[in-house]
């Protein structure tokens, strides 16, 4: 019987090798371009993908950069953890995978009643 412990890094690999990397507290005015240019500094970039709000079009402030190997990923996120672009200090992490526990759906998971009706709860 053979027991594997995959860390962090390793599972990346294991995945393709890919990094998927969070950067938060991005400028409005931040383009995928510039973003794209920071990152290759430090290796060779996958994809940039900015996160836009689905009605107005503009950046919510945060982005996921995909690097092809860990060692560059680890690299970026090292080298551009509290760089100032644009006036921000970016909040660069490797990307954690989404959760099941995202908000939205029915009404039936909130306080309220049966119905969604919400309101106040009342004390008699």
């Amino acid at each position: 019987m053979y027991i594997i412990i995959v860390s962090r890094g390793l599972r990346n690999l294991a995945k393709g090798g890919d990094m998927n990397i969070y950067v938060g507290n991005l400028s409005t005015e931040v383009t995928e371009d510039e973003l794209r240019q920071e990152f290759t500094a430090f290796g060779q970039v996958t994809s940039v993908n900015i996160i836009k709000d689905k009605y107005s079009g503009r950046s919510r402030g945060f982005a996921f950069v995909e690097m092809p190997t860990v060692s560059e990923g680890q690299a970026a996120v090292a080298g551009l953890k509290g760089k100032t672009l644009d006036d921000r200090t970016l909040d660069v992490s490797e990307a954690r995978p989404r959760s099941d526990k995202r908000g939205g759906g029915s009404y039936g998971d909130r306080r309220g009643g049966r119905f969604g009706g919400g309101g106040r709860q009342r004390r008699y």
